[in-house]
């Protein structure tokens, strides 16, 4: 099930979404990339610390209903498999509740709430350069040690750099480096 907009309804941004900003928002370089923009207030952020700043998000009704974060040079796609720059640094608020089955591309990531993940770190690994940063959030629902073992499989380097306990679940913002 995929959400509807009207005309001028905002896509809002989540607790996620702040969780990251509060996290990333000294980040600086030339270019970043924001998967999965939603409201694009992350990839607004960005644009403030780097030269070049690229939103994709798979549902092309959110890119094009952003209205107070609204940036450009936004791109309808799967991660980052349209592009071919190579960014210093990469961010996703990942789809990582675990599921039986995919009803809402924005949230649900598969079993374990690893199989959309897995996509999209496939995807992120050929757009990041060498000693690039890659952060995503997950959380305590999903397998997030199978995400990071994954991460790991592919290359990068690991860690948690920050945990919020929410009421039902715990956030966890992790960053890899190529």
């Amino acid at each position: 099930m995929q959400t509807k907009y009207l005309k001028n309804e905002e896509y809002p941004p989540s607790e996620d979404t702040f969780f990251i900003a509060n996290n990333i928002e000294n980040e600086k370089g030339v270019f970043a990339l924001d998967i999965g923009s939603g409201s694009g207030y992350l990839t607004k952020l960005l644009a403030d610390n780097f030269s070049f700043v690229i939103g994709t998000d798979i549902n092309f009704d959110v890119l094009a209903h952003q209205t107070s974060y609204r940036t450009q040079n936004l791109i309808c796609c799967n991660g980052s498999d349209a592009l071919k720059i190579k960014f210093d640094f990469i961010v996703c608020n990942l789809p990582y509740l675990a599921t039986d089955e995919i009803l809402d591309i924005a949230t649900d990531g598969g079993t374990e709430g690893f199989e959309i993940p897995k996509k999209i770190f496939d995807s992120v690994i050929n757009n990041l350069k060498e000693n690039g940063k890659f952060v995503f959030v997950t959380s305590s629902l999903s397998n997030y040690e199978r995400l990071i073992n994954y991460a790991q499989k592919l290359g990068l380097s690991t860690r948690i750099i920050a945990k919020k306990k929410l009421f039902f679940e715990e956030l966890i913002l992790v960053e890899a480096i190529n």
